[in-house]
């Protein structure tokens, strides 16, 4: 007797970059999920710059929609800038944390496969830098300089890969269907490359990794969430992977991204994806 699961799936809520009430936020995002009979409720990251503020907000948003509607979370590059180091990332935290698990969706023939995710340059069309020059950049220009870690960029994402590869033959061993939650980029087809513009593909190299893309692929999993880019996709199947990608983002007046929305809530609203999985 196969059930349904009815999975909501957003990212980058950045409740403290856009100055928001967390604690209003989640009353409301609680009542809409509810009220449309969600049963799981996926956050591809960045929720705030501080894994202490997303365990507590997931803990307690999960505590309002329990027993109807579970959560699940992995750490986005703006919740590792504080609260957390590299082992506490690495660590079970909780059961709503998925990096590195395997979880299932009762009823179904599906299982969640979580990983935070990392990057390794290759996305970044500028043949004359090297890894140092990446690392060097990183650390003068981007968010995640102050984010420790005791390996390398690159052999982070191979922690990333091998685990990825081990949980995706573990449920292909199974004949299970795959889930798979990330933050960050697994596809070019995502990553804008703009001519003559040194800095932005600078930046590029730390959107995500094609190498993730391509085990993806290989092993036929049927959808894959993420974030952190913040340009807003409908679903696309790339290699027979149903790939979606429309993060919240940041509505300050700095950085004005809401396309949908007059406020959080109707943005984050608009930016919610159903997936239905019998």
């Amino acid at each position: 007797m196969s059930a349904m699961r009815k999975i909501a799936m957003t990212s980058d809520n950045h409740f403290d970059v856009n100055q928001l009430d967390a604690n209003e936020l989640l009353t409301q995002q609680a009542a809409y999920l509810l009220a449309q009979h969600y049963t799981d409720y996926l956050i591809a990251g960045d929720l705030f710059n501080d894994f202490t503020a997303s365990v507590a907000y997931v803990e307690a948003l999960a505590k309002r929609l329990a027993p109807q509607c579970r959560v699940f979370f992995i750490a986005g590059n703006h919740d590792m800038v504080r609260g957390a180091d590299f082992a506490t990332l690495q660590s079970g935290v909780n059961g709503h944390y998925v990096h590195q698990k395997m979880i299932d969706f009762p009823g179904t023939n599906y299982v969640l496969i979580g990983n935070n995710g990392w990057y390794d340059y290759q996305f970044a069309q500028v043949p004359d830098k090297t890894a140092a020059d990446f690392a060097q950049w990183k650390r003068a220009y981007w968010i995640d300089g102050v984010i420790e870690q005791p390996l390398s960029d690159r052999q982070r994402m191979e922690l990333v890969l091998s685990d990825t590869a081990a949980k995706l033959a573990q449920a292909a061993a199974q004949h299970k269907q795959v889930l798979y939650m990330t933050h960050f980029v697994p596809q070019d087809a995502y990553i804008s490359h703009v001519p003559r513009q040194p800095h932005w593909e600078m930046a590029n190299a730390l959107m995500g990794s094609p190498r993730l893309g391509a085990l993806l692929s290989r092993y036929h999993v049927a959808y894959a969430l993420f974030g952190h880019t913040h340009f807003k996709y409908p679903p696309r199947q790339i290699a027979g992977t149903t790939y979606f990608c429309r993060p919240v983002g940041y509505g300050t007046k700095r950085h004005y991204e809401w396309k949908f929305g007059t406020d959080f809530i109707s943005e984050w609203q608009a930016c919610l994806q159903t997936l239905v999985l019998e």
